[in-house]
């Protein structure tokens, strides 16, 4: 037995016989303040459940004595393709990343989240867990970041100004996207992808300069995108994840009580905001159509279209032959092997080694 494993025994000795005792596990936990960047602040995940869960919960659960400061990097004046570095080098502890951020430093990233292979949050849900412990493991190597997990923001989704009723009227339509793999998906259904600021679509739309735009669900209703466009295709092409992540050097130095008590706290995080993305996800498709089970107002009066079976054999067949295929060319290393061994899994598809 090692010493850290013979410690560990005796402290778990040591929690058996105060809990028996009537001693809470909270109380063995050391004070502790974890200084947060989190998501952005103006997201509705961000106000009713990543903040209050390191204000709020935290304290709570811990009798006060693990406590977290937490402010949304948007707050900070910060953009998002500098939070990878700052936290590798300390500046930001605890930190909540775009993924498409994340992508820019390591390949298999993009991977999670290639345009058109997750149709639904279960499939998504899947992929996510799969990678993740190779995700970690590059991190970790490569960045001397520790990944504690990652949620989505929640589908992203079409709004067309022009009827559409499946994927083949995207051929010869000017669409907004977001990711380079979903510029690569749309120029394969024949139509042409351009690059626009969000701040910019609804005034794009209203010029007809684009006849669709990719964006997640709620975040073009909050936009208010229903006054002028007049369609959602309902088919995610994207899921806006965001990584939960610590400086390596930081997590090592909590005391390992700590260390237990933020994971296991942490994964009821995550499992919360996966929840509350799928809930906001149905909510704005309700809210956009102008359904009654919208409660909130002004509401929209768009036409949501489901994807038929042959979309999402279209889809699946895209992303396949031509978006996972140049995704591939980008990998080094490992990486397609690693994706075929777990999200390749997953979804059911091996991608060639190029």
């Amino acid at each position: 037995m090692t010493f850290k494993q013979h410690l560990f025994s005796h402290f778990f000795v040591l929690v058996c016989a105060l809990a028996s005792a009537g001693t809470t596990f909270a109380q063995l936990l050391p004070s502790t303040e974890l200084k947060v960047v989190g998501g952005r602040s103006t997201r509705a995940s961000y106000q009713e459940v990543e903040k209050p869960f390191w204000v709020k919960s935290l304290p709570e659960r811990s009798e006060g004595r693990v406590v977290g400061s937490i402010k949304g990097y948007d707050e900070l004046g910060l953009k998002g393709p500098e939070l990878i570095k700052l936290i590798r080098q300390g500046i930001i502890e605890f930190g909540v990343v775009p993924l498409s951020y994340a992508a820019a430093e390591t390949p298999l990233f993009e991977a999670v989240d290639i345009a058109g292979l997750v149709p639904n949050i279960a499939t998504a849900r899947q992929v996510v867990e799969s990678l993740t412990p190779a995700l970690s493991q590059g991190m970790s190597t490569q960045q001397q970041i520790k990944i504690l997990g990652i949620s989505p923001y929640g589908p992203q989704v079409l709004f067309c100004q022009t009827p559409i009723t499946s994927l083949s009227d995207l051929k010869g339509k000017v669409v907004r996207t977001i990711t380079r793999t979903q510029a690569e998906l749309i120029e394969a259904l024949g139509g042409k992808s351009v690059t626009i600021a969000f701040g910019e679509v609804l005034s794009a739309f209203k010029k007809n300069t684009i006849s669709c735009a990719v964006a997640g669900a709620y975040s073009g209703f909050d936009a208010q995108w229903y006054s002028a466009a007049t369609h959602i295709f309902a088919l995610p092409l994207g899921w806006n994840y965001e990584v939960h992540a610590v400086n390596q050097k930081v997590w090592d130095q909590l005391a390992a009580p700590v260390q237990s008590f933020l994971l296991s706290n942490i994964d009821l995080l995550l499992q919360s905001l996966w929840t509350y993305a799928d809930q906001q996800y149905a909510q704005a498709l309700a809210c956009s159509a102008g359904a009654r089970t919208c409660a909130q107002a002004p509401r929209g009066q768009m036409v949501v279209v489901q994807p038929s079976p042959a979309d999402l054999a279209t889809v699946r067949r895209l992303a396949i032959q031509t978006t996972q295929e140049k995704w591939a060319t980008r990998c080094t290393g490992q990486c397609v092997s690693e994706f075929n061994a777990t999200a390749g899994k997953a979804l059911r598809i091996v991608i060639k080694q190029p």
